[in-house]
């Protein structure tokens, strides 16, 4: 039971050096819990408009991008700066408020 024991830490401290190695190497990262990296690319929103074609808004680091999808492939509507997609976002009344 010993050597079970031992031979399971021994592969756990071979692993751990492993990952100590390659990250010092720069060839793995590797975010601990409490580390949150920016994220460049995020999915904001998805307008379904037949089961084959949707529009997609989605942000890539300090860009909007409106890309159309459809099953011949994929068509950039609108690109512009992420604030400015923003303030237009702001200056849109809700569908909700008019009311």
């Amino acid at each position: 039971m010993f050597q079970q024991v031992l031979a399971v830490f021994l592969v756990l401290g071979l692993l751990g050096a492993a990952l100590w190695l390659l990250r010092s190497r720069g060839l793995a990262r590797f975010a601990g819990p409490g580390r949150r990296k920016s994220r460049h690319l995020e999915a904001i929103a998805r307008l379904p408009l037949t089961p084959q074609h949707s529009v997609h808004l989605i942000r890539v680091s300090d860009h909007a991008i409106l890309l159309a999808l459809s099953p011949t492939g994929c068509t950039v509507v609108e690109s512009l700066p992420w604030s400015q997609a923003a303030e237009l976002e702001m200056a849109q009344p809700r569908a909700g408020a008019a009311q």
